[in-house]
């Protein structure tokens, strides 16, 4: 849940804002940049693992820093497939809405950050929603974060590595009841988001 919980957190901050940026700008080049976006949303989460594994391997250009097999590198692999997804959709939800809210602010004389406000509220909904589509990618991710976290016991096994190491083993009955506990988190995380999201109305 820490690794899901902060990558999702760092994903959502960068996709949202950049979203944003994309959804509300009319930039030269800005088809290209959606294409490449599109295609990242389906990024194979083992070529993503692949590509931290040889940046941070310790013969890699970023060895350095001495964390493979760590949670910090598994949240970066997670962060490199969620990211996208979420600057995407965002981009997606406000490009038509800022359009309307721009004419509005420029009619009504609302400087740029009561705008930016305005947009905000608008699309709070919205945003909501992609971030639990983040979530979701990243606590139902098993490729990436096996291949550079190792599935080390109590340092970076997590749920779903667990799931495919019983499943591996042959004990079908505790992979399947890790699998309903990891549904059940997902669902407690879902409803209270939920609740989150009808306040905003």
């Amino acid at each position: 849940m820490t690794m899901s919980f902060f990558s999702t957190a760092i994903s959502s901050l960068l996709g949202i804002a950049l979203g944003i940026c994309l959804g509300r700008t009319r930039i030269k080049g800005k088809g290209i940049i959606m294409r490449i976006l599109n295609t990242l949303m389906s990024l194979p989460p083992v070529v993503a693992g692949l590509v931290v594994f040889m940046l941070f391997r310790s013969v890699g250009p970023l060895g350095s820093f001495h964390i493979m097999f760590s949670v910090k590198i598994m949240i970066i692999a997670q962060i490199l497939l969620i990211t996208p997804v979420i600057c995407c959709l965002t981009a997606s939800a406000t490009e038509e809405k800022s359009k309307l809210i721009s004419e509005t602010a420029r009619g009504l004389g609302l400087p740029g950050h009561k705008e930016m406000t305005l947009l905000f509220k608008e699309c709070a909904g919205q945003f909501v929603s992609i971030i639990l589509m983040g979530f979701g990618r990243s606590i139902a991710e098993v490729g990436a974060v096996s291949m550079v976290g190792g599935n080390i016991q109590f340092k970076t096994r997590v749920m779903t590595t667990a799931i495919m190491l019983e499943s591996n083993k042959g004990d079908f009955e505790k992979a399947l009841a890790l699998g309903i506990i990891l549904l059940c988190i997902s669902l407690l995380v879902n409803s209270v988001a939920y609740g989150i999201k009808e306040k905003m109305k």
